[in-house]
């Protein structure tokens, strides 16, 4: 019998998230810090606006693109957020979750052989995304001594003739590192420079603890050759309702939605209109929530702190990326000794790259509660440990 399968997905690696997620759900007692999915109920008055439109009978297709009205409020949104203007109806798509907009957006400008540039550690999508595209991924490999940002000196180091894209996965999953406006500022100089264009990930662009994030797309020459993606699972404490945009030079959305139309055909309905609400009115939400994210951020470094774990401070999204290489153990086997004597799971930094040996990612996209349960459990791990090192 003939193979039916296809060598390039067989090569792809399952997410190295899931393993630990799936083990947890079979395990009485554990707590996970391992998902990065909100602990809170989405807000009621867009719950209650997805359940009117169901009450309307409003089960119909969207346009491709989707809802006018969504189209406009996410233009309307990005311009006063973070200061930079879309035409709702040529530069605005509406994707299932921000992971459909960065598979659209790398098919939609990937020749084969085209270098895609992928800073690490990063969120699991990017290799595959591109490997499907018939692209060529390349780590940038960022470190802890650079608070895992990119910096101009690891970017220009991997740039070639063949480079075309650069991710940016800022504020980053799962380090929780930013990039400030001067150090984008850099970064842009570069890529028009190069000729290099930019997927900029800003799932977390709301979760950020100091100043108000930047999108690279609002800096000169950026909108260009930026394709600016977004979604509302994380600000707004949507994961379920599967919603996420792209915004983008029209040249490249309308090849975007080209394969948005055959593969998908439109986001759910019912999603879009309560993400209507969610813009006009989940403001105060969105501030409630990151508040809450910043209070749990701050207990854990000072319990890693008091367990004399080294974490540098992460500024973005909400995980934490803790050095455990003290330990004598790889990423793997930490997790995994945890999980089995403590009934904690957090994922491998290893999941996000090679060069998250030596780290964990821990969310603490969960309740006080669990958090002080689950910091206990790791205490008592670290200190049966540590004179193993």
């Amino acid at each position: 019998m003939r193979n039916p399968l296809s060598d390039k997905i067989v090569s792809i690696p399952p997410s190295g998230i899931r393993k630990f997620f799936d083990i947890v759900n079979e395990m009485e007692d554990a707590i996970s810090l391992g998902v990065g999915e909100p602990d809170f109920d989405t807000p009621w008055h867009i719950r209650e606006e997805g359940i009117y439109s169901l009450e309307k009978g409003r089960t119909f297709y969207t346009s491709n693109a989707g809802l006018k009205d969504l189209k406009d409020e996410i233009s309307r949104y990005l311009s006063r957020r973070f200061d930079v203007n879309y035409d709702p109806d040529q530069e605005v798509m509406v994707t299932v979750g921000g992971s459909e907009a960065i598979d659209a957006a790398m098919r939609a400008m990937l020749n084969p052989g085209d270098e895609v540039l992928i800073p690490q550690p990063s969120y699991v999508s990017y290799v595959p995304c591109a490997v499907l595209a018939d692209g060529v991924p390349v780590v940038i490999e960022l470190e802890e001594k650079d608070h895992f940002k990119l910096t101009p000196e690891k970017l220009l180091e991997k740039i070639t003739d063949k480079t075309k894209i650069l991710v940016l996965p800022f504020p980053n999953n799962p380090t929780g590192a930013i990039m400030e406006r001067h150090e984008l500022e850099e970064i842009a100089r570069i890529a028009v420079e190069k000729d290099i264009f930019v997927i900029s990930d800003e799932i977390y662009s709301e979760l950020t603890y100091t100043d108000n994030h930047v999108t690279i797309a609002s800096l000169p020459g950026m909108k260009e050759r930026t394709v600016l993606i977004n979604g509302f699972s994380k600000s707004y404490a949507m994961t379920g309702w599967r919603l996420g945009y792209a915004a983008a030079p029209e040249v490249i959305l309308k090849q975007m939605l080209k394969i948005h139309q055959y593969a998908i055909m439109c986001a759910p309905t019912t999603s879009q209109y309560a993400a209507v609400a969610a813009l006009r009115d989940g403001d105060k939400d969105v501030e409630m929530m990151r508040e809450s994210y910043n209070q749990r951020r701050r207990y854990l470094l000072n319990a890693f702190r008091e367990m004399g774990i080294d974490c540098f401070e992460p500024l973005g999204a909400f995980y934490t990326f803790p050095n455990i290489s003290r330990f004598g153990m790889s990423s793997e086997e930490f997790a995994t000794t945890l999980l089995k004597e403590e009934k904690v799971a957090v994922v491998p930094g290893t999941a996000f790259g090679d060069c998250g040996e030596g780290f964990v990612r821990i969310s603490y996209a969960y309740s006080l509660k669990n958090l002080k349960e689950a910091l206990s459990r790791i205490g008592r791990f670290v200190k049966r440990h540590d004179g193993k090192a």
